[in-house]
Protein backbone atom coordinates (compact mmCIF):
# COMPACT_ATOMS: atom_id res chain seq x y z
CA UNK A 1 0.00 0.00 0.00
CA UNK A 2 1.16 3.46 -0.83
CA UNK A 3 2.73 5.08 2.30
CA UNK A 4 0.85 8.30 1.66
CA UNK A 5 -2.39 6.39 1.44
CA UNK A 6 -1.69 4.58 4.73
CA UNK A 7 -0.89 7.91 6.39
CA UNK A 8 -4.10 9.45 5.11
CA UNK A 9 -6.15 6.48 6.33
CA UNK A 10 -4.60 6.62 9.80
CA UNK A 11 -5.19 10.36 9.92
CA UNK A 12 -8.86 9.88 9.01
CA UNK A 13 -9.25 7.19 11.68
CA UNK A 14 -7.66 9.43 14.31
CA UNK A 15 -9.96 12.29 13.33
CA UNK A 16 -12.91 9.92 13.45
CA UNK A 17 -11.95 8.79 16.96
CA UNK A 18 -11.62 12.40 18.13
CA UNK A 19 -15.06 13.22 16.75
CA UNK A 20 -16.58 10.15 18.32
CA UNK A 21 -15.05 11.06 21.67
CA UNK A 22 -16.28 14.61 21.31
CA UNK A 23 -19.77 13.34 20.48
CA UNK A 24 -19.76 11.16 23.58
CA UNK A 25 -18.58 14.07 25.72
CA UNK A 26 -21.28 16.31 24.24
CA UNK A 27 -23.93 13.68 24.95
CA UNK A 28 -22.70 13.39 28.53
CA UNK A 29 -22.87 17.17 28.91
CA UNK A 30 -26.45 17.21 27.59
CA UNK A 31 -27.43 14.50 30.06
CA UNK A 32 -25.79 16.42 32.90
CA UNK A 33 -27.69 19.57 31.94
CA UNK A 34 -30.97 17.65 31.80
CA UNK A 35 -30.32 16.24 35.26
CA UNK A 36 -29.46 19.69 36.58
CA UNK A 37 -32.68 21.13 35.14
CA UNK A 38 -34.69 18.26 36.58
CA UNK A 39 -33.10 18.77 39.98
CA UNK A 40 -33.75 22.51 39.84
CA UNK A 41 -37.35 21.89 38.87
CA UNK A 42 -37.76 19.47 41.76
CA UNK A 43 -36.25 21.99 44.14
CA UNK A 44 -38.68 24.63 42.94
CA UNK A 45 -41.57 22.26 43.49
CA UNK A 46 -40.36 21.55 47.04
CA UNK A 47 -40.04 25.22 47.80
CA UNK A 48 -43.56 25.87 46.56
CA UNK A 49 -44.85 22.96 48.61
CA UNK A 50 -43.16 24.40 51.69
CA UNK A 51 -44.68 27.79 51.03
CA UNK A 52 -48.08 26.19 50.65
CA UNK A 53 -47.56 24.32 53.93
CA UNK A 54 -46.60 27.50 55.78
CA UNK A 55 -49.54 29.34 54.29
CA UNK A 56 -51.92 26.59 55.28
CA UNK A 57 -50.50 26.60 58.82
CA UNK A 58 -51.01 30.33 59.34
CA UNK A 59 -54.57 30.03 60.68
CA UNK A 60 -53.44 27.24 62.99
CA UNK A 61 -50.55 29.37 64.25
CA UNK A 62 -52.93 32.24 64.82
CA UNK A 63 -55.22 29.93 66.78
CA UNK A 64 -52.31 28.62 68.84
CA UNK A 65 -51.25 32.20 69.56
CA UNK A 66 -54.77 33.15 70.57
CA UNK A 67 -55.02 30.06 72.78
CA UNK A 68 -51.72 30.93 74.43
CA UNK A 69 -52.86 34.49 75.14
CA UNK A 70 -56.11 33.18 76.58
CA UNK A 71 -54.21 30.68 78.76
CA UNK A 72 -51.91 33.44 80.02
CA UNK A 73 -54.91 35.59 80.89
CA UNK A 74 -56.47 32.72 82.80
CA UNK A 75 -53.19 32.10 84.60
CA UNK A 76 -52.89 35.80 85.48
CA UNK A 77 -56.47 35.84 86.76
CA UNK A 78 -55.76 32.77 88.89
CA UNK A 79 -52.63 34.45 90.27
CA UNK A 80 -54.61 37.57 91.15
CA UNK A 81 -57.25 35.50 92.92
CA UNK A 82 -54.56 33.61 94.84
CA UNK A 83 -52.98 36.89 95.94
CA UNK A 84 -56.35 38.25 97.03
CA UNK A 85 -56.88 35.14 99.14
CA UNK A 86 -53.58 35.98 100.84
CA UNK A 87 -54.88 39.45 101.68
CA UNK A 88 -53.41 41.39 98.76
CA UNK A 89 -55.30 44.14 96.97
CA UNK A 90 -56.52 45.97 100.06
CA UNK A 91 -55.06 47.92 102.96
CA UNK A 92 -55.81 45.85 106.07
CA UNK A 93 -55.33 46.29 109.79
CA UNK A 94 -53.81 43.33 111.62
CA UNK A 95 -53.05 42.49 115.25
CA UNK A 96 -49.72 41.70 116.84
CA UNK A 97 -50.69 38.04 116.85
CA UNK A 98 -51.24 38.13 113.06
CA UNK A 99 -48.01 39.94 112.32
CA UNK A 100 -45.53 37.10 111.76
CA UNK A 101 -47.90 35.02 109.66
CA UNK A 102 -48.84 37.98 107.47
CA UNK A 103 -45.30 39.24 106.95
CA UNK A 104 -43.81 35.83 106.19
CA UNK A 105 -46.78 34.72 104.08
CA UNK A 106 -45.99 36.97 101.09
CA UNK A 107 -42.81 37.88 99.25
CA UNK A 108 -43.32 41.67 99.48
CA UNK A 109 -45.08 43.38 102.39
CA UNK A 110 -45.52 47.00 103.45
CA UNK A 111 -46.54 47.47 107.08
CA UNK A 112 -47.47 50.83 108.58
CA UNK A 113 -46.94 51.10 112.33
CA UNK A 114 -49.29 53.86 113.39
CA UNK A 115 -50.88 55.66 116.33
CA UNK A 116 -54.59 56.37 116.07
CA UNK A 117 -54.20 59.92 117.44
CA UNK A 118 -51.45 61.03 115.05
CA UNK A 119 -52.79 62.94 112.04
CA UNK A 120 -49.70 62.11 109.97
CA UNK A 121 -50.50 58.44 110.40
CA UNK A 122 -53.93 59.20 108.93
CA UNK A 123 -52.28 60.80 105.91
CA UNK A 124 -50.17 57.68 105.37
CA UNK A 125 -53.30 55.53 105.72
CA UNK A 126 -55.05 57.35 102.89
CA UNK A 127 -52.12 57.06 100.51
CA UNK A 128 -51.42 53.39 101.25
CA UNK A 129 -55.08 52.56 100.84
CA UNK A 130 -55.02 54.15 97.38
CA UNK A 131 -51.88 52.20 96.41
CA UNK A 132 -52.95 48.81 97.75
CA UNK A 133 -55.52 48.19 95.02
CA UNK A 134 -53.06 49.26 92.31
CA UNK A 135 -50.16 47.03 93.38
CA UNK A 136 -51.54 43.56 93.88
CA UNK A 137 -48.13 41.89 94.07
CA UNK A 138 -47.41 43.62 97.38
CA UNK A 139 -49.34 43.18 100.62
CA UNK A 140 -50.30 46.41 102.43
CA UNK A 141 -50.85 46.24 106.21
CA UNK A 142 -51.24 48.51 109.22
CA UNK A 143 -50.55 47.72 112.87
CA UNK A 144 -51.40 49.84 115.90
CA UNK A 145 -48.04 50.47 117.54
CA UNK A 146 -49.64 50.77 120.99
CA UNK A 147 -50.97 47.24 120.68
CA UNK A 148 -47.77 45.72 119.32
CA UNK A 149 -45.07 46.53 121.90
CA UNK A 150 -43.02 43.40 121.22
CA UNK A 151 -42.51 44.09 117.49
CA UNK A 152 -42.15 47.83 118.03
CA UNK A 153 -39.21 47.08 120.33
CA UNK A 154 -37.88 44.26 118.15
CA UNK A 155 -37.85 46.46 115.04
CA UNK A 156 -36.47 49.49 116.88
CA UNK A 157 -39.38 51.77 116.00
CA UNK A 158 -38.88 55.17 117.66
CA UNK A 159 -40.89 57.59 115.50
CA UNK A 160 -44.39 57.34 113.98
CA UNK A 161 -45.59 57.04 111.36
CA UNK A 162 -43.13 54.28 110.48
CA UNK A 163 -43.60 52.22 107.32
CA UNK A 164 -41.46 49.10 107.24
CA UNK A 165 -40.78 47.20 104.00
CA UNK A 166 -40.41 43.42 104.15
CA UNK A 167 -39.10 40.96 101.57
CA UNK A 168 -39.56 37.29 102.33
CA UNK A 169 -40.22 38.10 105.97
CA UNK A 170 -37.10 40.25 106.43
CA UNK A 171 -37.23 44.00 107.10
CA UNK A 172 -35.17 45.54 104.31
CA UNK A 173 -36.02 49.25 104.54
CA UNK A 174 -38.28 51.78 106.26
CA UNK A 175 -39.86 55.20 105.89
CA UNK A 176 -39.76 57.23 109.10
CA UNK A 177 -42.10 60.20 109.27
CA UNK A 178 -42.12 62.20 106.04
CA UNK A 179 -38.38 62.83 105.81
CA UNK A 180 -38.14 60.99 102.46
CA UNK A 181 -41.16 62.86 101.09
CA UNK A 182 -40.01 66.45 101.49
CA UNK A 183 -40.92 66.69 105.15
CA UNK A 184 -44.35 68.12 104.29
CA UNK A 185 -47.86 66.77 104.78
CA UNK A 186 -49.20 67.56 101.30
CA UNK A 187 -47.16 65.06 99.27
CA UNK A 188 -49.07 63.20 96.57
CA UNK A 189 -49.87 59.52 96.41
CA UNK A 190 -47.75 59.40 93.27
CA UNK A 191 -44.75 60.77 95.19
CA UNK A 192 -45.08 57.96 97.72
CA UNK A 193 -45.58 55.47 94.91
CA UNK A 194 -42.38 56.59 93.16
CA UNK A 195 -40.44 56.33 96.42
CA UNK A 196 -41.69 52.79 97.03
CA UNK A 197 -40.85 51.85 93.42
CA UNK A 198 -37.29 53.13 93.89
CA UNK A 199 -37.01 51.01 97.03
CA UNK A 200 -38.11 47.96 95.01
CA UNK A 201 -41.11 47.03 97.13
CA UNK A 202 -43.65 47.75 94.37
CA UNK A 203 -43.34 47.76 90.58
CA UNK A 204 -43.97 50.57 88.13
CA UNK A 205 -47.34 50.34 86.43
CA UNK A 206 -47.83 50.46 82.66
CA UNK A 207 -47.86 53.87 81.03
CA UNK A 208 -51.62 53.86 80.51
CA UNK A 209 -52.13 53.08 84.21
CA UNK A 210 -49.88 55.83 85.56
CA UNK A 211 -52.30 58.73 85.40
CA UNK A 212 -51.62 60.63 88.60
CA UNK A 213 -55.07 62.19 88.44
CA UNK A 214 -56.58 58.83 89.33
CA UNK A 215 -56.14 59.39 93.04
CA UNK A 216 -54.11 62.32 94.45
CA UNK A 217 -56.84 64.96 94.56
CA UNK A 218 -59.45 62.62 95.99
CA UNK A 219 -56.93 61.34 98.50
CA UNK A 220 -55.95 64.86 99.59
CA UNK A 221 -59.60 65.85 99.89
CA UNK A 222 -60.28 62.77 102.00
CA UNK A 223 -57.28 63.50 104.22
CA UNK A 224 -58.31 67.11 104.68
CA UNK A 225 -61.93 66.21 105.44
CA UNK A 226 -60.76 63.56 107.88
CA UNK A 227 -58.49 66.04 109.63
CA UNK A 228 -61.25 68.67 109.66
CA UNK A 229 -63.72 66.26 111.25
CA UNK A 230 -61.11 65.35 113.86
CA UNK A 231 -60.61 69.04 114.67
CA UNK A 232 -64.38 69.56 114.99
CA UNK A 233 -64.69 66.60 117.35
CA UNK A 234 -61.92 68.04 119.51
Amino acid sequence: MDPDSVKSTLSNLAFGNVMAAAARDYQKELLAQEKAQTSSSNNQEVDLDELMDVSSLDPELEKLHADRIAALKVKEAEKREALKRQGHGEYREITEGDFLGEVTGSEKVICHFYHKEFYRCKIVDKHLKALASRHLDTKFLKLDAENAPFFVAKLGIKTLPCVILFRKGIAVDRLVGFQDLGGKDDFSTRALEILLIKKGIISEKKADEDDEDEYPESVRRTVKSSMASDSDSD
